[in-house]
């Protein structure tokens, strides 16, 4: 494991070019599995989670070539087992996306409890309920043990909320089922219309994506497809906040604008002068203010995964600002090290945080305990006076692409050290 020494207090500037959306990969990648065609994936997000997933895929039997590149070649000409490395599961939430195609294509699947952020208290029952609406058989066993020897089949089903992964499970399963599949309540996010697509690419009849009700006509063999994934509008929404923080300048390209456009909101509801155009945000100086209340939702609402980095952004603005993730109990408790580092913060409840700024913040050790919370307090180290040590960095490493390489083109003393 590895930590990052951050020597804050420097304004930063430049530009940064953020790669394909992390949250479309997984699912693109384990769509690659429901067919024996080669796959070929461009712009491909180089981070461990990807890579993660690829080696999922090559330890079932795929051919994958280009992990750890932009572009991924995956041929599943054969899917040799029906259960996922257990250790690989561990370490990806995402691994339950493989649960649909190793039905499709083998007719069974075991799977491991899968790992990620916070994987104690995010179940996968909304996915089974998906697949046994399909026709799959839950079997005893550790893990999840799934069955459909004749296939799945399409199905009328409502999902209870709105999951991501939730919809994207029902999408991979449906495309390879016989008959039709309405999924009702789905997800609408950037990273649900990707796949949707890329699985229109494959053959399956898939209307409806960007709406709550998405419509898919499974067909018996999908074939082979090539797509590039759009920009991470949650890695372009990071970097605009460190521009904010530390009081710099930086241009974030890559990332669709209206993908962008809820990130600008947030931006300019806290005072923080910005432009969007086409695939481009520019952060200019600012003196941030208090947003008021800032409340996450489902898309196009303000997305879980930049509350961290808002919550931090709020330490640095003039007034108060509650801020209100009613999906994950567990995030905002990460962020309580920022006390430690001078902060005024009040949290209400696992949900709710109240922040009240502008507070100069001291640099100390800081714990990434998931994802985007490690990369909100990377971001409160650069705005901080004196020296962070922030660790493991590989918690960050899962979803931001060389993070070291980029703070230092943009002015950041940063040192990655054992």
């Amino acid at each position: 494991m590895s930590v990052l020494l951050i020597e804050g207090g420097r304004t930063l500037s430049g530009r940064v070019t953020v790669g394909g959306n992390k949250n479309a990969a997984l699912p693109l990648v384990a769509a690659c599995l429901l067919t024996g065609d080669e796959c070929v994936l461009t712009n491909v997000p180089r981070i461990s989670d990807v890579e993660v997933m690829a080696g999922l895929l090559a330890d079932l039997g795929a051919q994958v070539d280009g992990i750890g590149t932009s572009t991924l070649r995956i041929r599943c000409a054969k899917v040799e087992r029906d259960e996922p490395q257990s250790s690989l599961v561990g370490r990806l939430r995402g691994s339950v996306l493989l649960l649909g195609p190793m039905l499709a294509r083998r007719g069974r699947a075991r799977l491991a409890p899968p790992g990620g952020d916070f994987p104690a208290r995010r179940t996968i029952a909304m996915h089974l309920g998906a697949l046994k609406a399909m026709g799959a058989r839950e079997l005893e066993g550790e893990g999840h043990v799934l069955e459909a020897p004749s296939g799945l089949t399409g199905a009328s089903m409502y999902l209870e909320e709105a999951s991501v992964t939730g919809t994207e499970t029902a999408l991979l399963a449906a495309a390879a089922a016989r008959g039709v599949t309405e999924i009702r309540h789905a997800a609408c996010e950037p990273h649900v219309v990707e796949l949707c697509r890329f699985l229109r690419k494959m053959g399956a009849g898939v209307t409806g994506e960007g709406t709550h009700t998405i419509r898919v006509e499974g067909v018996p063999r999908l074939t082979g497809a090539t797509h590039e994934l759009g920009g991470d509008y949650i890695e372009a929404g990071s970097w605009a906040v460190v521009a904010a923080v530390t009081g710099g300048a930086i241009e974030v390209e890559g990332a669709r604008a209206t993908d962008m456009e809820v990130v600008a909101s947030v931006l300019r509801r806290m005072q923080v002068r910005c432009d969007l155009d086409d695939d481009r945000l520019r952060v200019e100086p600012s003196t941030p203010g208090g947003g008021a209340r800032i409340v996450t939702g489902l898309w196009p609402g303000v997305p879980s995964d930049l509350i961290s980095l808002v919550t931090v952004l709020a330490t640095q603005a003039a007034g108060r600002t509650l801020l209100h993730d009613w999906m994950y109990e567990l995030r905002l408790f990460a962020l309580e090290q920022l006390s430690g580092m001078g902060a005024d913060l009040f949290l209400c409840d696992p949900h709710r945080i109240i922040v009240t700024g502008p507070r100069r913040l001291r640099g100390r050790t800081l714990d990434t305990r998931d994802l985007r919370s490690g990369m909100a307090l990377a971001a409160a180290a650069l705005a901080a006076d004196g020296v962070s040590r922030l660790g493991p960095l590989e918690t960050i490493e899962r979803g931001y692409a060389n993070l070291t390489g980029h703070l230092k083109s943009l002015g950041a003393q940063v040192e990655r050290v054992p």
